[in-house]
């Protein structure tokens, strides 16, 4: 491709040299440079690629996208200097590759909980519908019945706008997308075209990335800002920054709600621990999900379903035959009745829907325990919260490892205690070895007990120190339960 025809997709504030050169490769890895590779230095949240731009250039670029150009510039590269090279690479990564993005109907999804379960059943709704689809999410990427192993929430634009142009190519028309904070901040999703987005909630999370809970706001809203005119916003009514979200949006807004009047409105008839009924604007449904929080994300797939044409009279029948995501709400038992689930619950709002959706169904008859931590080399500030959330809401808690990383499990633990009374600290056990953490949950139960596993749902794997170690919940739990 022409590096006139790249440079018309991005704002550029002083060009030096040819851009009639003929570009073979794009890339922000100087590593990755060879002869005519246009390189884009971008400043990441750990390295700076203004530093690599001579590595860049020994390696054989003959272009070159930077926030600042050097002093001594060699006149056989070509030079180009923007605002903000970030922004620059997903505008060229989208170029690169043909602007797939404008050839699907791209569904966003951001906030704190509820991304991945909306993403993947958007993603199903169409594929139910006779679209060919496809996902980018937290647990898997998907192109038709093709599996991609997911690395990031929201990959990098390369990676994005490849992934897409596989959809394009594939016959996809509908592409379904999580939108993690860190994307937006980080300018990952500059240059894409989305038909929609939906915001499900905001509560404490990223915080050892953000700082604040307003910056984290504000890198959630900037996605719901870059929403054309022609597309749709879907806002959850029932959560506080709700409007907030989409009070600049040019696009056409919309609610959804469980508990007041909106666009869509969900309410919760019968909630069971293998499903539920809902009624969607009057409609009852019989569906596989279980509690209010799974009932709030069904509402915005329904909403989103009709705003994207599909047969109204056939949305309720294709909702019923949804299942629940990997790793979120998922159920096993115990042949004597103990009934075990697994979530990826890993903040301490999540924490709260899925024990109270718990409570709700099983009342005061049965115990309720609880195996829970938190991750090392993250906001330390949510792992008091998180103790506290599962203390109030279980008989008995659990104290483990979750992925510690570079810290002491013992210490994250610690910091957890912090956020408990007397009284809870009495009910509370600490065990830093996840499996027998897990082992002893099943131990303490009794028939009809249930038993929460919260934090890592769909993960295989668990990080200790600088190893990634196989690690399921899902297995730890099959294998426990086998063994009583």
């Amino acid at each position: 491709m022409l590096l006139s025809v790249l440079l018309s997709s991005i704002i550029t504030e002083e060009i030096i040299g040819a851009d009639n050169i003929e570009i073979t490769a794009l890339t922000a890895d100087s590593r990755k440079c060879e002869p005519g590779t246009l390189f884009v230095a971008v400043r990441g949240v750990y390295v700076d690629g203004h530093n690599f731009i001579a590595s860049a250039v020994k390696n054989g670029a003959c272009a070159v996208v930077c926030e600042e150009i050097p002093q001594d510039v060699s006149a056989e590269i070509t030079w180009i200097k923007v605002a903000n090279s970030s922004v620059a690479l997903g505008c060229l990564a989208s170029q690169w590759f043909g602007n797939p993005s404008r050839k699907l109907s791209l569904i966003g999804v951001t906030g704190t909980n509820g991304k991945t379960t909306i993403a993947t059943l958007i993603y199903e709704m169409a594929r139910l519908n006779h679209r060919r689809a496809g996902l980018l999410s937290t647990v898997i990427n998907k192109i038709e019945d093709e599996e991609i192993p997911s690395t990031h929430t929201t990959p990098d634009p390369l990676e994005l706008n490849s992934l897409l142009r596989r959809m394009v190519d594939a016959g996809c028309t509908v592409a379904a997308m999580e939108v993690s904070s860190h994307a937006a901040h980080q300018h990952r999703i500059a240059g894409l075209h989305f038909s929609g987005g939906i915001f499900t909630n905001l509560t404490r999370d990223h915080l050892d990335y953000h700082k604040t809970f307003e910056a984290y706001l504000q890198a959630k809203q900037s996605f719901i800002d870059l929403l054309p005119k022609e597309a749709f916003a879907i806002t959850n009514l029932d959560d506080r920054n709700g409007m907030t979200m989409v009070q600049n949006s040019r696009a056409k807004v919309y609610t959804y709600s469980l508990r007041a009047d909106a666009d869509f409105r969900g309410r919760v008839i019968e909630d069971r621990i293998d499903g539920m009924t809902i009624s969607f604007n009057g409609t009852e449904v019989e569906t596989l999900f279980t509690g209010r929080f799974n009932a709030s994300n069904l509402t915005a797939v329904y909403g989103a379903s009709l705003l994207m044409g599909y047969e109204p009279e056939s949305i309720p029948i294709d909702m019923s035959r949804l299942e629940p995501v990997a790793g979120r709400f998922q159920t096993f038992h115990s042949a004597n009745g103990i009934t075990a689930v697994v979530d990826y619950a890993h903040t301490p709002d999540a924490l709260v829907n899925v024990l109270d959706a718990i409570r709700e169904i099983v009342g005061k008859r049965c115990s309720v325990i609880t195996v829970c931590g938190c991750g090392g080399n993250r906001d330390k500030g949510k792992r008091p919260l998180m103790a506290e959330a599962a203390a109030k809401r279980s008989d008995r808690v659990i104290l483990t490892s979750d992925n510690p990383r570079d810290e002491d499990p013992s210490a994250i633990i610690n910091d957890m205690l912090a956020g408990l009374d007397r009284e809870q600290l009495a009910k509370t056990l600490t065990i830093v070895d996840r499996r027998e953490a897990i082992r002893t949950a099943v131990a303490l139960a009794k028939p009809s007990d249930v038993i929460l596993i919260a934090g890592k749902g769909h993960e295989t794997y668990q990080i200790i120190g600088k190893v990634t170690n196989h690690f399921d919940d899902r297995e730890e739990i099959r294998s426990a339960l086998a063994l009583i």
